[in-house]
């Protein structure tokens, strides 16, 4: 992680929440109100690309993830990472180092912007113990009947796949036990943009 003196008068916090909590949906809200955003899930994409700094060893450990034009089928890669723990360690043993030198790079170029404050949004900071590099830990939360029907909507999954998601993340309880701050996202987005509001206030 960029440490706090290369990122200069740069305030980072990190921004979480389980699967269909919609914590993309308030990182767009924070976006659109002039706060960059540091998307670790667009930095996954971006590393097991073709190209990417991650995309030999994904094709080496997981060949049949690999579909005709040399892309990463993400959703077949997913499907087995989340049936097999070991799987899962071994992708995030990947993946992880490249998207956090990814990341370091994008938050130092911020901090030498003069940029005042970046939210880095991620599904595993408390599990990675990440949370303790950053200046604060936005919470979403929303309810599991709510994360599983946006989870089937958004990724096709069925309620039985989406239920197994969310209990192969850490629980939402375990997640409010470090955060700084917590935005309910179960209610309407109008209702989310008040309480992005509010908390920006609050940091800036």
């Amino acid at each position: 992680m960029v440490t706090r003196a290369r990122r200069g008068s740069l305030r980072v916090v990190g921004l979480t929440g389980g699967i269909g909590s919609g914590k993309s949906t308030v990182a767009g809200l924070f976006a659109a109100r002039g706060v960059p955003v540091i998307d670790a899930d667009a930095l996954a994409r971006e590393v097991v690309a073709p190209g990417g700094s991650a995309h030999a060893d994904v094709a080496a450990a997981w060949p049949e993830v690999i579909d005709a034009d040399g892309k990463v089928d993400r959703k077949r890669l997913a499907e087995i990472v989340f049936a097999d723990p070991a799987a899962r360690k071994k992708l995030e043993g990947i993946t992880h180092p490249r998207i956090q030198a990814t990341a370091d790079a994008r938050l130092a170029g911020l901090g030498d912007a003069g940029e005042p404050l970046a939210l880095y949004e991620a599904t595993l900071l408390v599990e990675s113990g990440r949370f303790r590099d950053f200046d604060g830990l936005i919470v979403v939360v929303a309810s599991p009947e709510t994360q599983i029907a946006r989870a089937t909507a958004r990724d096709g999954l069925t309620r039985p796949e989406a239920e197994a998601r969310i209990r192969a993340q850490m629980s939402t309880e375990d997640k409010l036990r470090v955060a700084t701050e917590v935005i309910d996202n179960d209610g309407a987005l109008a209702a989310t943009e008040a309480q992005v509001d509010v908390l920006l206030a609050k940091l800036r």
